[in-house]
């Protein structure tokens, strides 16, 4: 391949791994981010969702682009979809979106991204992963909270998750950029096991050797809390979610992850000794 491929939010949570697997395996990328930042082995080039003066240099000879959405942004939509046709008519013949398993097409926020990617590009996939076994590693409020207090807070109950590494996700992301036949579909990606917010608490006590606890929070009480950091309505949504959880609505496996990569997914416990990082307490 000798077009380069585009990955937006090169240095986040998949588009970093991503951009190293293709990298590896000798393909060209344009590394996007916010601020031009060195990638090894990628081409660095600015980009802001929201700033379409940066956009012409990262598409430039692209013809596949690996799509992150704006951060937190509740309408991801409003600047996704007119970049995706500018895209196209820049010559882009395959992108390949991240989104979430909580997200159908048609749904909320990238939702609406999804519903029309068919419509924009001949090869497509859009990647629905289930939670990121990151936020208890990274930089995420549980992870946080787990270094600093060795608590979890969820109002999840004992509801299971199909939690997923992120470098299976990315495994995933790379295929559905290089392979000759593009997906076509969107993929549900999870781990190889339905875990509650209990059962990550005693893995990650048990690999780290801090004690952790999961605190049970109501609906309630976790968008209060939630509220002190976060705008209401981004907090009530999450509180929602983890409402969801508890009734069930993440309790699922998929073996997408195995079928698209030929290998089974990590497990949290071998994300979680790959990843750990020296915890401190206050």
């Amino acid at each position: 391949m000798t077009s380069p491929v585009l990955v937006i939010g090169a240095t986040g949570t998949t588009g970093s791994r991503t951009t190293a697997r293709l990298t590896a395996a000798g393909h060209r990328v344009r590394a996007a981010t916010r601020r031009t930042t060195h990638v090894p082995g990628a081409e660095p080039v600015r980009f802001d969702w929201t700033d379409p003066a940066t956009h012409a240099a990262a598409l430039d000879g692209a013809d596949r682009v690996y799509l992150v959405p704006p951060v937190g942004d509740p309408d991801p939509a409003a600047v996704m979809l007119p970049f995706l046709d500018r895209a196209r008519a820049a010559g882009v013949r395959r992108a390949v979106l991240l989104s979430s398993s909580a997200i159908p097409s048609g749904g909320p926020a990238v939702g609406k991204v999804h519903e029309a990617l068919p419509g924009l590009f001949p090869q497509w996939a859009v990647l629905r992963p289930s939670w990121f076994m990151q936020n208890f590693t990274g930089t995420h409020p549980h992870a946080v909270s787990i270094r600093e207090e060795g608590v979890i807070r969820t109002a999840t109950g004992t509801g299971r998750i199909g939690f997923v590494d992120a470098e299976d996700i990315a495994a995933v992301a790379a295929h559905a950029l290089t392979d000759e036949r593009a997906p076509n579909t969107d993929l549900l990606l999870t781990g190889p096991q339905a875990l509650s917010h209990d059962d990550i608490a005693a893995i990650t006590t048990d690999v780290t050797g801090h004690p952790v606890a999961h605190r049970h929070l109501t609906r309630t009480q976790l968008r209060d809390h939630l509220t002190a950091a976060l705008p209401p309505e981004f907090a009530t949504m999450l509180a929602d979610m983890d409402h969801a959880i508890a009734h069930g609505a993440e309790n699922r496996l998929t073996d997408t992850v195995h079928r698209i990569t030929g290998r089974p997914p990590n497990t949290y416990r071998t994300a979680l000794k790959r990843e750990q990082r020296p915890t401190t307490r206050t």
